[in-house]
């Protein structure tokens, strides 16, 4: 009761802990019921049962490799030579520098689409809209393919970088568009109206405001998309682009050793998917745990002190309270 008295006094703040449960089951409700002691050992009997076929899974794969002479140690040894490594990492290089290209061009071209999806302009939504549906219905080989022997009909040969960077980027605009737009719609609409009651103009106020909040919002799904893009780029091969795949592809012929080529290949991606993926994972779980700052209420202006025609002084208390309406 005395709480609602006093407004300058600031609300009662929840334990961190309370308050992480609290937003636990309020996110999982939305997904699905939290499960009740039969469903948790339901869910543990059934993970442990996977990572048992998992293991048996493994294990007949290297039994079969020993029996075909795979594990043998002198098909592993030119592995531990670092010329090998050398060359396989320098079509990790040729992979990162493609991936970075497509995931500048991609995000400002997706911005420009995500606001274009959300532009009161009934055309311009039309036109983006239809790009977004075109670019994620149609495979990625077919517009590389459409590069590498589409366009020099026409007389057009672009350089083989450009002939895997503009067919994934084509691609992946539209998902970055769609990440963004997501990430625009999941803002109140109070934070434009403030915007533009300060006196912004609405670029402006999509600038400063509406933008950052967005990028903030949805960096974890964009960073999780980054992965997949650096995936992508391994259809590079395909024009001969000297990117990670297709080191692996020469070595393995020159060398005469597909599996542990392509292994080493395999280990080669976990390291860097798995490093952006737990990346993106912490970004999520950062973005969660961050507190949500409590209003603080103005405090009550101070009453000066009445003074009586006689000349003693009251209190603002007793001045300010009406006959009959004593505490």
């Amino acid at each position: 009761m005395t709480a609602q008295l006093i407004p300058d006094r600031p609300a009662p703040v929840r334990s961190r802990r309370s308050s992480r449960r609290s937003s636990r089951g309020y996110d999982a409700a939305f997904i699905y019921d939290v499960p009740g002691p039969r469903g948790r050992r339901n869910i543990l009997i059934g993970s442990i049962a996977s990572v048992l076929v998992f293991a048996v899974i493994v294990g007949l794969g290297l039994w079969q490799f020993a029996s075909h002479g795979q594990l043998a140690p002198e098909r592993w040894a030119p592995f531990t030579e670092w010329p090998i490594w050398q060359y396989l990492l320098v079509g990790l290089l040729g992979t990162l520098e493609a991936a970075a290209i497509v995931a500048v061009l991609g995000a400002v071209l997706g911005v420009l689409l995500a606001l274009g999806r959300v532009s009161q302009v009934k055309w311009v939504r039309f036109l983006c809209g239809l790009y977004i549906e075109i670019a994620r219905t149609v495979p990625v080989l077919l517009v590389i393919y459409l590069m590498l022997f589409g366009l020099p009909q026409i007389g057009i040969n672009l350089p083989t970088l450009w002939k895997l960077v503009v067919p994934l980027t084509i691609a992946n605009a539209a998902v970055f568009a769609e990440i963004i737009r997501a990430g625009i719609l999941s803002l109140p609409r109070g934070q434009k109206e403030a915007a533009l009651s300060l006196g912004m103009r609405p670029v402006q106020a999509m600038t400063y405001v509406v933008l950052p909040q967005a990028f903030r919002n949805v960096t974890p799904s964009l960073v999780t998309q980054f992965v997949s893009l650096l995936k992508d780029t391994s259809l590079g091969y395909i024009v001969a682009f000297t990117e990670l795949l297709y080191r692996g592809q020469v070595l393995a012929s020159y060398l005469h050793l597909l599996i542990p080529t392509y292994v080493a290949v395999t280990v080669i991606y976990l390291i860097v998917n798995g490093s952006l993926s737990a990346f993106a994972s912490r970004l999520q779980r950062g973005s969660r745990r961050r507190p949500t700052l409590q209003p603080v209420l103005p405090s009550l202006p101070v009453v000066a002190a009445v003074e009586h025609e006689d000349g003693t002084g009251a209190d603002s208390s007793t001045a300010h309270t009406p006959k009959g309406d004593h505490v």
